[in-house]
């Protein structure tokens, strides 16, 4: 089997964001156990507000068939007043006009990076009904890592043992989640 692809979403636009590093230190660790990654900047695809009543604009398809390109997909987001960013939201429910192949064809994880003490438990709740609601095959083990300004060394490296092994835990059960479709 060729290594898979494995897509990032980050819900976070900004620079400086901790939920960026998050993601970086996740593409790292899934590059290091033999998968591709590719970065799938939200920024970068154009979509307006969602409106039943709008034809489906050009970034919705082009976000849609990068997504289905992948053989697995981790949404990293934080978390804002207990849930995710409008602008996550917002790729979802475009992206689900297009076709329910998004959500299903690739398995999926789920991380959170957050300043308080809760790892981003909320969004992480709340993105598990969305996309398992949508049938996305949302792999078990969850990455929350609290204290967010603290939790990474100045390579970019999560410090954090719990999450740490949270973190591998998941790019290993998700790789094998793929393999598991693969073979059936």
């Amino acid at each position: 089997m060729t290594s898979p692809i494995i897509g990032f979403i980050c819900g976070s636009l900004r620079a400086g964001s901790m939920n960026k590093s998050l993601t970086n230190d996740l593409m790292r660790r899934f590059a290091n156990a033999g998968a591709q990654t590719r970065r799938l900047d939200l920024g970068d695809y154009d979509l307006p507000i969602y409106h039943g009543d709008l034809q489906q604009p050009a970034g919705v398809k082009r976000l849609s068939a990068d997504m289905r390109a992948c053989r697995g997909i981790v949404i990293i987001s934080p978390e804002y007043n207990g849930s995710l960013p409008a602008l996550l939201k917002n790729a979802i429910d475009w992206v689900s006009t297009a076709g329910r192949d998004p959500f299903t064809q690739p398995a999926y994880g789920i991380a959170s990076c957050t300043p308080g003490a809760l790892c981003g438990i909320m969004v992480l709740r709340e993105l598990n009904y969305i996309l398992t609601r949508i049938g996305a095959d949302v792999v078990p083990v969850h990455v929350g890592v609290g204290f967010g300004e603290d939790a990474f060394d100045e390579q970019g490296v999560l410090t954090s043992q719990a999450s740490s092994e949270r973190a591998d835990l998941m790019v290993k059960r998700l790789l094998n989640q793929i393999e598991i479709t693969a073979d059936s």
